[in-house]
């Protein structure tokens, strides 16, 4: 579903490899927040980053919890979606939360 969205963003940031992107349920979130970053809760997305060829990373989004953002945030469930496949995958490419990591959220969104 969002392959070639995250294919134009590997091109554009001229990064070689592949990221994988993966949805899993709002308890499986939790373990995996509890077990690499120490929160005992749930989270909508989650970035692991892999040093070697080929594949750069995974995206690990709880569709539950984006579903809920998305009320929040009063946007829609597949534009919620797509931001956290943006977000998850800039953070895989190195990007840290700030102002540049924002910037590059928004052009990609128009993609």
């Amino acid at each position: 579903m969002f392959e070639s969205l995250v294919k134009k963003i590997l091109r554009r940031e001229k990064a070689l490899g592949k990221i994988d992107i993966s949805f899993v349920n709002k308890e499986e979130i939790r373990k995996l927040n509890k077990k690499f970053r120490k929160k005992d809760k749930p989270t909508d997305v989650l970035s692991f980053v892999y040093e070697g060829e080929g594949l750069l990373g995974d995206v690990i989004i709880a569709p539950e919890m984006a579903r809920g953002s998305a009320k929040r945030f009063g946007v829609t469930y597949k534009a919620e979606l797509k931001r956290l496949v943006i977000h998850g995958v800039l953070h895989v490419l190195g990007y840290e939360h700030g102002r540049k990591m924002r910037h590059a959220e928004e052009i990609y969104s128009q993609l």
